[in-house]
């Protein structure tokens, strides 16, 4: 089989209608699925609900001791946003050595460059001894539903010896990121008139002084060397069923993003009783954990010495602050992480989100010789 164009590949994945919710990421799959197939992978397809399919695809190594090398990236991306594009966002029109489109950085080319450098890894001349393994998936945007899903699968993913994953960093290589825990806040009133508000207790009232309070929230935690400082945002409020009658609840969403030195738990149980005083309720409704593999690793090493045989500088150690599949996967597959893929980092969930069409052959240059030296 010839190789593949991961240019060509990325524009038909953003032509591919995959914006989360409502995802459907079945089609995506499909094709991805069907490419991989004739370049001699074995595929098989999980669904966490109908249509939010996940792709393993795996390619066997020749030496069955070996773990293999896993890959992964996700098939969802976030909606358009509400400011006018001024390309069509499910286009993939290149201009002015750009490639326009949702999802072209975040992360439809990364995964064309998982699936392009895969399939021309298992077409060279030579065998490979470590198998390949891609993890191709659904719901990454809202919690990471889908490697979730197969990691809990019994045979659903197997254990590697390294996770390869495609999220944008402009082709640079980091090695974990924050994680994140997302509460859902509540607050509990009395309706009436609005115009007898003395009658009535106001939920809404009630969590904006939550929210205030959280404005001034410390996580008295020391600031990690790598992974940085914690963070806490409120992302969403709502609250109230007309204008004239007093609320008797009121909604708000935290977006806290976690380093190792406190668990979520902790975390969890420090915000309850710094709001206490304003009767907030909290559910928390994603978990992912922070991710920090070791420097020293030696497969960490081996991408850095790829790395720096393109760029000419040895990478230092960085890391990420957004959360990847790695927070659920890394553990499932019990393995040293990397993250580099061509897309940029600061043009994700952006409005004309795009990527450099130069970035993607050099990603698939970079992964191809990376399965090279790991596995051949």
């Amino acid at each position: 089989m010839k190789d593949i164009d991961a240019v060509y590949l990325t524009q038909k994945l953003i032509r591919l209608d995959t914006v989360n919710p409502p995802g459907f990421e079945h089609e995506c799959a499909e094709l991805l699925g069907s490419l991989l197939g004739e370049a001699g992978f074995v595929n098989s397809y999980h669904d966490f609900s109908p249509g939010r399919t996940t792709l393993i695809s795996r390619y066997q190594g020749t030496d069955s001791s070996l773990r293999p090398l896993a890959l992964t990236g996700h098939l969802d991306t976030v909606p358009f946003g509400h400011q006018p594009w001024s390309k069509q966002p499910l286009a993939g029109e290149i201009e002015d050595g750009k490639l326009f489109g949702r999802g072209a950085s975040d992360m439809k080319s990364g995964v064309a460059v998982i699936v392009a450098s895969a399939i021309s890894a298992a077409g060279r001349p030579g065998s490979l001894k470590r198998g390949l393994q891609l993890i191709l998936t659904a719901g990454e945007e809202t919690g990471c539903e889908g490697s979730r899903h197969v990691a809990m699968l019994e045979g659903g993913v197997e254990k590697a010896s390294a996770l390869l994953v495609a999220e944008p960093t402009s082709n640079y290589p980091t090695i974990g990121h924050r994680g994140a825990l997302w509460l859902r806040g509540s607050t509990e009133g009395v309706t009436a008139h609005g115009s007898m508000p003395e009658r009535g207790v106001n939920a809404i009232y009630k969590a904006s002084r939550a929210i205030t309070k959280l404005a001034d929230f410390d996580f008295n935690v020391k600031r990690d060397p790598l992974l940085g400082a914690p963070s806490i945002n409120v992302g969403t409020v709502r609250g109230g069923m007309n204008v004239n009658s007093v609320p008797d609840f009121a909604e708000f969403s935290i977006d806290i993003r976690s380093i190792k030195t406190k668990s979520h738990p902790a975390i969890l149980n420090q915000i309850s009783s710094y709001l206490q005083e304003q009767g907030v309720r909290l559910e928390p409704f994603v978990d992912l954990d922070p991710v920090k593999s070791e420097e020293r690793d030696a497969f960490i090493q081996c991408v850095y010495d790829i790395t720096a045989r393109h760029t000419g500088a040895r990478p230092e150690p960085r890391t990420l602050p957004f959360f990847t599949d790695a927070s659920i996967l890394a553990e499932a597959l019990d393995a040293p992480v990397v993250i580099m893929g061509p897309g940029e980092t600061a043009l994700a969930h952006q409005t004309d989100e795009f990527c450099f069409v130069e970035k993607i052959p050099e990603a698939v240059t970079l992964y191809s010789q990376i399965i090279d030296a790991w596995c051949r």
